[in-house]
């Protein structure tokens, strides 16, 4: 054996450095924000009774009737005015599902296109005004989504258990 040959046994056999490690785990940070993000700002809409209303000072109503002529997309908002309540409650669950999907990697690819979903409607709604735009953070949140739409959730996750066990029982 060459010293060579020595020194890359030894790397080999050396446990994972904190660079690997780290790129390993590099998205948890990211997923466990925007889960807790998502969760949050859905059990907030659901809780407060202003925001769910049609009128007033605070309501999704007002809300949509505020933003409706300088969306990028006014039909979309024509829409949510149809039942402001009930689009409320609708937006409000499906963040709290995403959020949750998230957090537990469960089905993560799709709760991730979900939030982003979510957030380019918002951003094309709500934010998009917002000027100059990088003060709006409903586009930060939809580019936040791209890495975990791409890479799911491999670790510490429902979806890494389900993997494991169905190779278990392929084996």
């Amino acid at each position: 054996m060459t010293r060579t040959d020595d020194l890359s046994a030894v790397l080999s056999a050396a446990p994972v450095g904190l660079r690997e490690r780290a790129a390993t785990y590099a998205l948890l940070p990211l997923r466990i924000f925007l889960g807790a993000t998502f969760v949050y700002a859905g059990l907030d809409k659901l809780t407060d009774s202003v925001f769910l209303s049609a009128t007033g000072n605070g309501s999704i109503g007002e809300l949509m009737h505020g933003v409706r002529d300088t969306s990028a997309i006014p039909l979309l908002v024509d829409g949510a005015l149809l039942s402001p309540v009930g689009f409320a409650v609708l937006l409000a669950i499906g963040e709290v599902l995403v959020g949750l999907g998230v957090l537990a990697g469960l089905l993560t690819r799709i709760a991730a296109t979900g939030g982003a979903l979510i957030s380019l409607s918002l951003w094309l709604t709500v934010s998009w005004q917002v000027s100059p735009y990088y003060y709006g953070n409903d586009l930060i949140y939809l580019m936040a989504w791209t890495p975990i739409i791409l890479a799911g959730a491999p670790y510490l996750s429902l979806d890494s258990l389900i993997r494991s066990r169905r190779s278990l029982r392929t084996a």
